[in-house]
């Protein structure tokens, strides 16, 4: 029997490890794969490209806002893979008539672990998501000497357009970068990913603005047109990594080489 309880505070129960696994959350496929589950993903959503050989001829069961129910059902799963941020409520409670539904909602890299954990022993693969963990960790004890050696930078990072939208407090990017020591300057607004304008960008005043590659793909002239609206200097505007910054599970072993480029002027150059 497996047992764990998910970030709704729902008990989870299984008899055996899941043989027919839906996952409705791009992050977790790539760790189903990753922990040595793949075989038994049947069913992934438009979202999930990673590993891209892998779920390339995998059926597509719509996106995380809008599940195909029908056609899940169809897939006759033991196991659906979800998340309470990226799939609606009711989604979850109609998916909960078709299979046990394990959702997760880290806001911290450290529940983030909690969450990797949890799902290894739900599939039957503790011993591996312990080692994804250990490895997840020891980057960090890695890092943070380096970081705290250095003064924290104040950053505001941006995830939408039209409207400008932001990364508040409580969520697990806001997190991740606070283990770079980077600092949301714009963390006082109200809710997890506020709607800013440009008068309240150039009043934050950070010393880097973000502009993530999804779920809004920024380029370039998005940079140029935010330092004309806000006057803030073209340099101080960096594009990051989506993936890096917004995905949990064992994508974190791969976050914080992603996310180097934006350390050069905060961390020691490596002897």
């Amino acid at each position: 029997m497996l047992e764990v309880v998910d970030d709704r505070g729902t008990q989870v129960t299984l008899p055996s490890p899941p043989r027919r696994i839906v996952s409705l959350v791009p992050s977790s496929t790539e760790t189903l794969f990753d922990l040595g589950v793949g075989p038994a993903v049947v069913g992934v959503t438009r979202f999930c490209t990673r590993p891209a050989d892998a779920v390339a001829d995998l059926p597509r069961v719509g996106g995380t806002k809008d599940p195909d129910l029908d056609r899940i059902a169809r897939l006759a799963p033991d196991l659906v893979v979800a998340n309470c941020e990226e799939n609606t409520r009711e989604a979850l409670d109609a998916l909960a008539e078709v299979a046990p539904v394990y959702a997760a909602f880290p806001r911290t890299v450290d529940a983030a672990l909690d969450d990797l954990v949890r799902l290894g022993t739900l599939v039957g693969r503790p011993a591996e998501a312990a080692a994804w963990r250990a490895r997840i960790e020891a980057d960090r004890a890695t890092l943070a000497p380096r970081v705290a050696a250095r003064s924290p930078r104040r950053v505001a990072t941006l995830i939408w357009r039209r409207p400008w939208m932001a990364l508040g407090a409580d969520t697990f990017a806001s997190d991740l970068l606070s283990r770079l020591g980077l600092h949301q300057a714009l963390a006082h607004l109200d809710g997890r990913y506020p709607t800013v304008d440009a008068a309240q960008l150039r009043a934050a005043d950070p010393d880097l603005v973000l502009l993530s590659s999804e779920p809004f793909p920024f380029r370039a002239r998005h940079a140029d047109e935010l330092a004309a609206a806000t006057g803030l200097p073209r340099a101080r505007f960096r594009a990051v990594d989506g993936e890096a910054l917004t995905w949990h599970g064992t994508r974190m072993a791969h976050a914080l080489p992603a996310l180097g480029h934006l350390l050069p002027d905060l961390l020691p150059v490596p002897a």
